[in-house]
């Protein structure tokens, strides 16, 4: 009765916090369900079934978020002492990432089986590694958030070294470690500053006791967007991603490049929109900031597109491109204001789908105790397997940026956003990145259609990675057809979603 009335004294709402539970009780249940199967002989069952089960927890979760944006829930989960807000930004945010996770793990059939690496454990990692970034999207505290990313992180990097076997593997699971480790010093540091010098930890308190000229504060500040950079990848932050995303198991790749992704990007809009004063109130601070993001945005997309040129590895390649594919998103940041921030949640749904969707198709082609995941090891994929070699060309193609896919109106819902507001030098780096960006995402399409093949039989696929390579090809072709109305039930729009969701940020 004590806990209760406690909690009650604080206002507490345990059903906002439903999508967080779903997560962490799935990963409770399957940790004790390969113990279970286990003892009881049922080994060779237990990787479909653990499965299911994070499957169904991530489901629930999505539909919990997803029937909170519909209600237009907007809600501190304590207001007493508010470190959460459950609202239409945060539910977008856990939906999507929930749909993200339900996809990585689909891919994980085939893989894990091909690479015998088929334990429970990654699948409660994953698990509580979302209960993580469900938090970091609902934080409206800097010790909520710092919470957040490290539950979201800590379990990422077990993770990425999972295929204990392969030095690859281990070393992507070490670097991720070591330089998230850093990353989330300095986060922490930044935050310590923010609080000296203003005396709160939450988001609004701390931007009421801001002052520009408080070189604690702005340190602070400095050391807070630099943290987030390294979460996200952006230049000069970035190095870490190509060789984590080369050697985790290319499912745990697919999570980290969405899920993760939509997480810290969802957190730095949050933090951006909320703790950064606004033109009034510190004169000249939130022009300065916009600034940073704008020479962040240009350099990670130049640096992540030119990189991506250069590489013959297909993992490496998308690594890259997600780096390039951050810079899109700094951009919105920079532009700043509902419509550009609707446009950056755009994006990273169209992004998720192709990216998640090329990736899987990568685990879907390991067989024989590895991967294959060099450009070359493509060739002749047409003839072998039309339907994959289809599909990743739509992934391909909606990356690029070509018109009918979901990644055309994601960039030119951002370029439109930087035209609009007068920053036509970072909407001209966009055209530019991307008319280079041609290059690369073509190289795939040529190996696949327009060589013989170099490889036997890439062997056949299960019944679930076809089911997730299915949802993001008819996904990134519907949001391309029609970005802005349903045309099956006329109440789903997509563009209107993610104002909505923008629009909870009110910066």
């Amino acid at each position: 009765m004590g806990d209760a009335g406690a909690l009650a004294s604080f206002g507490f709402d345990p059903s906002l916090l439903a999508p967080v539970g779903f997560a962490a009780a799935g990963a409770l249940f399957v940790l004790l369900g390969e113990v279970w199967l286990a003892r009881g002989g049922r080994r060779p069952t237990a990787g479909p079934t653990l499965a299911f089960v994070a499957v169904v927890a991530l489901a629930l979760a999505a539909l919990t978020a997803a029937s909170s944006f519909a209600s237009g829930v907007d809600a501190l989960v304590a207001p007493a002492r508010p470190m959460l807000r459950v609202d239409a930004l945060a539910s977008f945010a856990c939906a999507a990432i929930a749909v993200a996770s339900i996809v990585a793990i689909w891919f994980t059939r085939n893989y894990l089986a091909a690479l015998d690496i088929d334990e429970g454990e990654l699948y409660a990692l994953l698990l509580l590694s979302v209960a993580g970034a469900f938090v970091t999207v609902q934080a409206v505290d800097l010790v909520a958030l710092f919470m957040g990313i490290e539950l979201m992180s800590l379990p990422a990097y077990a993770l990425a070294g999972f295929d204990r076997r392969r030095l690859a593997s281990n070393e992507s699971g070490l670097k991720y470690f070591l330089v998230g480790s850093f990353a989330s010093a300095v986060l922490l540091y930044g935050m310590a500053l923010l609080y000296g010098a203003t005396g709160a930890t939450s988001f609004e308190g701390v931007r009421a006791g801001f002052a520009g000229t408080n070189a604690l504060a702005l340190g602070g500040l400095a050391l807070v967007l630099a943290g987030f950079a390294f979460k996200i990848a952006a230049v000069p932050f970035h190095q870490w991603a190509p060789d984590v995303y080369e050697g985790a198991p290319t499912p745990v790749t697919a999570f980290m490049a969405t899920a993760v992704k939509i997480a810290g990007v969802v957190a730095l809009l949050r933090f951006a929109g909320t703790v950064i004063p606004g033109p009034g109130e510190v004169p000249g601070l939130g022009d300065d900031v916009r600034r940073v993001f704008a020479v962040l945005a240009v350099a990670t997309l130049v640096v992540g597109n030119a990189m991506a040129l250069l590489q013959t590895n297909l993992k490496r390649m998308l690594a890259y491109s997600s780096v390039g594919h951050v810079g899109f998103a700094l951009v919105g940041l920079a532009v700043g204001g509902a419509t550009a921030d609707a446009a950056v949640l755009f994006y990273l749904v169209a992004y998720a789908l192709a990216s998640a969707g090329a990736l899987g198709v990568v685990a879907s082609l390991a067989h024989g105790g590895r991967e294959r995941d060099r450009i070359d090891d493509l060739a002749g994929l047409a003839h072998a397997r039309p339907g994959l070699a289809a599909v990743l060309a739509l992934f391909l193609l909606s990356l690029a940026g070509i018109p009918g896919t979901a990644g055309f109106w994601a960039k030119l819902y951002v370029l439109a956003a930087a035209v609009g507001d007068g920053h036509l030098v970072l909407a001209l780096a966009g055209v530019l990145t991307t008319a280079a960006s041609l290059w690369f995402y073509l190289r795939p399409m040529v190996a696949m259609y327009m060589r013989d093949p170099v490889d036997g039989d890439p062997g056949e696929i299960d019944f679930m990675p076809t089911l997730a390579l299915a949802v993001c090809a008819i996904a990134t072709l519907w949001l391309g057809l029609f970005p802005t109305a349903d045309p099956l039930f006329g109440v789903l729009d997509p563009s209107a979603i993610a104002r909505a969701a923008a629009e909870a940020i009110g910066r």
